[in-house]
């Protein structure tokens, strides 16, 4: 039974030394660029409070009605006293810090490092540069007391999963999730009631996580709504699961 154990060395352990240090390098010098994003970002957004994130396709152009849809929401929020965070790229993105821009809080741009699609765009009063994908969905949860999702791919559904999850677990306060666009949306609600909560993989009582609104001033309204009943600074007995993030 001895023979059988597979023998999994540990990085010291390796034979070849000069590889052995390089490899050890390359992951602490990874680690310090992570670090210095998280940091980075809680210097520069800590105190940008309250603000939302706003999330969607980078392949949107201009003439389409989700970008102006994004364009007017952000606008409206930022009128409103709210910060716009948004991925810093183009299509919806463009659009809310478009919108933000011209309002009268700030508009927030997480850019990341992409070989395609991502361009940062130039209505950013805050721009911040990550390489580290989780650094920036951190940031983007961290900093932000309402989510608003218009139609994109993989990158928005992770966005809409990620902060559900993080909502559902407890792991950060509940905030508004609010997905624009019920023809895009509708098919994929529906599909999480009729399977996943059908199962039981899901209580049906999560999807009250999510509100489903089209028009920008009610989106507002909802936020406002919302936060009518509490305020809009995290509690004590928040801090503890959010502090994590």
């Amino acid at each position: 039974m001895e023979r059988d154990r597979k023998n999994v060395p540990r990085l010291r352990q390796l034979t070849n030394l000069e590889r052995a240090t390089s490899r050890k390098a390359s992951e602490s010098w990874q680690m310090f660029t992570i670090m210095a994003e998280f940091i980075d970002a809680a210097e520069r957004l800590s105190e940008i409070r309250p603000a939302v994130s706003i999330f969607g396709s980078a392949r949107i152009s201009p003439d389409n009605a989700y970008y102006v849809t994004a364009t007017d929401i952000a606008r409206r929020l930022s009128d409103e006293g709210f910060s716009v965070i948004t991925g810093g790229g183009p299509g919806i993105m463009e659009a809310a810090n478009k919108g933000a821009f011209e309002g009268g809080s700030p508009s927030i741009g997480l850019n990341i490092e992409l070989p395609r699609e991502q361009t940062s765009n130039a209505w950013q009063n805050i721009s911040l540069s990550f390489r580290h994908f989780f650094a920036r969905k951190v940031a983007f949860v961290k900093y932000a007391d309402a989510y608003v999702i218009l139609p994109g791919g993989f990158g928005t559904l992770d966005e809409l999963s990620e902060v559900i999850t993080l909502i559902q677990t407890g792991k950060t306060r509940r905030i508004p999730v609010i997905l624009v666009g019920t023809t895009f949306w509708h098919g994929l609600l529906q599909w999480m009631r009729e399977q996943m909560a059908a199962q039981g993989l899901i209580h049906s009582e999560d999807l009250d996580l999510v509100q489903l609104i089209d028009e920008p001033a009610h989106i507002v309204d909802a936020i406002f709504a919302f936060y009518e009943a509490r305020d809009i600074v995290p509690a004590e007995t928040e801090q503890p699961q959010h502090s994590f993030l």
